[in-house]
């Protein structure tokens, strides 16, 4: 069995496609998320499951979960947690960022995230001793350069346009320079938005600013102007002060590339370990224009003024909101400059299969009505929180039952696999019939492993049916052997059902 990928980021936009793609590819899959005053680690990955569970129509195996933050040492985690990630982890997958542009200092973001995160996961690698270490940087490494950008180059003396390019710039540096690790695998995305078949986003950066500001605008006249002339002049206007302000032409291009094909790349490239130990551009086949991409902004603008109408008519300032629409956009003047071709021969060589969309007027309209369709993704989706948690369940029997008949007195490792929401992954230790231990994840010591889904475990907690008849009709699977079947069917039943009463042992949960 191949140990864990251990992912950081995975709430993140890409990092949530990482997780479906990766556990589609029968990844075993360990991440880092933080808890927030919204919802636990554990249920911000169940919201972010179901959202992919509904669109498969199916339940996906769940990873393993670990409460922690990429700024703190240790990246905020136990000292068990760092253990059972020596044991089980043999790769790190590091794509967590911040994707803000400037700050105050290099105290605050970008540079917490994308420097000090990278050293504190390359710490815990020290520690764990992971040598496989997988790398998201970016395309834009390569600053301002203007001439054709090779996979193969990172430092070559260039200048940045913003402390996140300098910020990323830096963590790749430290990566590649790590001694302790095997050759990195380094993924260098370019402009990263939507899906290309649906516009789904939940980061409304770099490309969707212009949109957000403008977006404003229209809210604010929708009420207020009767003819649509005058709508379509604001429009305009803005159009025409981005341009003058970031002192474009409209003949510039960018490389926007959606976030579905990158993950998709991205996890073909992790399960081929032939593939591993390079560096990859992940960037288009084609650059999409600015001067187009303004033309589809403003399309999609006026079909979402009509929507708006029952607005609330209010006094437009049009100075004071052309000042903050250049201030906003100010910050991202470098973001908007005229891109540079991106080398990717080393990405078309593993991955021909999987071209890159191409990205046009059609993409970008779809990326913008999503935008303007979800209000920029307020307010926020309320947290998924399964109505039963299997770890919580697990927790009131562990250390519980008779001695098994047929079984030494030895301890005996089985594996619990529950997909679905609530689900997760365990090895149960079993002594003398007992289980005494319950830890996350799943490893080769099992000796047999069950395979069910939390309808199917919550149908066997009521006692709605029974394991015999689970197994009967498919709806769980045991792979394994050295325990006899009735013995297995016997402690799931109890596991399911609480038949046993709490001991001692139950104190040894985690």
């Amino acid at each position: 069995m191949m140990g864990y990928l251990f992912l950081t980021g995975a709430t993140g936009l890409l990092g949530s496609y990482l997780v479906r793609d990766l556990l589609r590819a029968g990844t075993q899959l360990a991440v880092l998320v933080r808890s927030t005053k919204m919802a636990s680690a554990r249920h911000r990955v169940e919201t972010l499951l179901a959202r992919w569970e509904k669109q498969a129509g199916h339940s996906l195996p769940r990873p393993v979960v670990f409460d922690g933050d990429l700024s703190r040492p240790d990246l905020g985690l136990t000292e068990s947690d760092i253990a059972w990630i020596s044991d089980n982890c043999d790769a790190v997958m590091h794509n967590a960022a911040s994707l803000t542009f400037h700050a105050e200092n290099r105290d605050d973001e970008p540079w917490r995230s994308n420097l000090y995160g990278t050293q504190h996961v390359l710490e815990m690698c020290r520690q764990t001793g992971i040598r496989r270490f997988h790398h998201v940087s970016t395309a834009y490494v390569c600053g301002l350069r203007r001439d054709r950008i090779f996979e193969d180059e990172l430092d070559v003396g260039q200048t940045h346009g913003n402390d996140y390019e300098i910020s990323k710039f830096e963590a790749e540096k430290l990566v590649r320079g790590a001694e302790f690790l095997d050759a990195p695998t380094i993924y260098r995305p370019s402009i990263i938005f939507g899906d290309s078949r649906t516009g789904y986003t939940t980061t409304f950066h770099g490309f969707y600013v212009p949109l957000k500001l403008v977006s404003t605008l229209i809210k604010k006249t929708a009420g207020m102007f009767s003819d649509r002339e005058t709508v379509v002049a604001g429009i305009r206007m803005a159009g025409e002060r981005l341009r003058q302000v970031l002192n474009l032409s409209g003949s510039e291009s960018k490389n926007y590339v959606p976030v579905d094909w990158v993950s998709a790349v991205m996890a073909h490239i992790y399960t081929q370990p032939e593939h591993h130990g390079e560096t990859y551009h992940l960037t288009p086949r084609g650059r999409a224009s600015v001067a187009m991409t303004q033309d589809v902004m403003e399309e999609a603008f006026l079909k979402y003024s009509e929507q708006a109408s029952d607005a609330a008519a209010t006094d437009v300032d049009w100075s004071s909101f052309e000042q903050q629409f250049l201030e906003g956009m100010g910050v991202y003047r470098s973001y908007w400059r005229d891109d540079p071709e991106f080398d990717q021969s080393n990405t078309s060589r593993v991955a021909p299969h999987l071209p890159c969309p191409e990205i046009d007027a059609t993409v970008i309209m779809r990326m913008c009505r999503f935008a303007l369709d979800t209000n920029f993704g307020w307010p926020r989706p309320a947290p998924v929180k399964p109505e039963l948690d299997v770890e919580e369940h697990l927790s009131e029997i562990v250390g519980t039952g008779t001695p098994a008949t047929g079984l030494a007195k030895k301890e005996v490792y089985l594996g619990l696999q529950v997909n679905g929401r609530g689900g997760g992954q365990w090895e149960l230790t079993m002594d003398d019939g007992r289980i005494t231990l319950a830890q996350p994840g799943l490893t080769s010591r099992c000796t047999a492993t069950y395979y069910l889904n939390s309808q199917t475990f919550a149908s066997l907690a009521k006692r709605e049916s029974t394991v015999d008849q689970a197994i009967r009709d498919g709806s769980v699977l045991i792979e394994g052997n050295g325990v006899p079947l009735s013995e297995l069917s016997r402690l799931l039943q109890g596991l399911a059902a609480k038949e046993r009463t709490k001991s001692s042992h139950s104190s040894n949960f985690v």
